[in-house]
C-alpha cells in the first residue's frame, strides 16, 4: 500500500508542477494591463553576474498602463534600460534620469487574438503534462496490481488527473477572459 501512495503523491506531485508552470507562464503574457510580472524574465549585469531587475530595483504599477522601475542604486539606470530594450518586452523604456517607466499599449483585436492562442497553446502543454503524469503513474500501478495490489488505485489517480485538468482550464479561462476584456 506504501507504494500506491508514494505513485499517487509522484504524479501529483509532477501534475502540480505543470500546473505551477502555466500559471507563471500566463503572467508572463501582456493582456494589455500594467503587470510588474511583465519584468521577471528581464535580467541585468550586476556586479559579475545575471540578476532580474526585481533584485536591484523597485518594480511597481502606478496606474493600469504603466510599470515603473526605480533603481536602488543611480548606475543602474542605464544597464537597466539596455535590458528591456534587449529583452522580449517590446516595450520602449522612457528614462528621466531617476526612473523608467514602461507605458503598456493597448491591444488590437488582432493581438488580442493572437495572445489567447498563446495561452491556449499553453493550457494544452500543461494539460499534455498532467496526462502523462497520469500515464506514468498508472503504468508504475498496473506492475503493482499484477504483484497482487487493489484495482481502485487506477482510478484514484484519474480523480486527482481530473482534478488538474479542471484547473488548468479554469486558469486558461481566466486569462482568456482577461485578454479578451476591452
Amino acid at each position: 500500500m506504501v507504494d500506491v501512495k508514494k505513485h499517487l503523491n509522484d504524479a501529483e506531485e509532477k501534475m502540480q508542477h505543470a500546473v505551477m508552470y502555466l500559471e507563471e507562464t500566463l503572467d508572463h503574457i501582456r493582456a494589455g494591463k500594467a503587470n510588474p510580472k511583465l519584468l521577471d524574465g528581464v535580467k541585468v549585469e550586476y556586479y559579475g553576474s545575471h540578476v532580474p531587475v526585481s533584485n536591484v530595483a523597485t518594480v511597481s504599477t502606478p496606474d493600469a498602463r504603466t510599470i515603473t522601475v526605480q533603481p536602488w542604486e543611480k548606475s543602474m539606470l542605464r544597464e537597466i534600460e539596455k535590458a528591456i530594450i534587449n529583452s522580449e518586452v517590446g516595450i520602449m523604456p522612457d528614462n528621466n534620469g531617476e526612473i523608467i517607466r514602461l507605458a503598456i499599449p493597448p491591444l488590437t483585436e488582432e493581438r488580442r487574438k493572437i495572445l489567447a492562442k498563446q495561452a491556449k497553446q499553453d493550457a494544452e502543454h500543461a494539460k499534455v503534462s498532467v496526462r502523462n503524469a497520469r500515464r506514468d503513474a498508472i503504468e508504475a500501478l498496473k506492475k503493482l496490481i499484477k504483484e497482487g495490489l487493489a484495482e481502485d488505485a487506477e482510478a484514484d489517480v484519474q480523480k486527482i488527473h481530473d482534478r488538474y485538468i479542471k484547473k488548468v482550464d479554469e486558469l486558461y479561462a481566466a486569462k482568456e477572459k482577461e485578454i479578451m476584456t476591452v
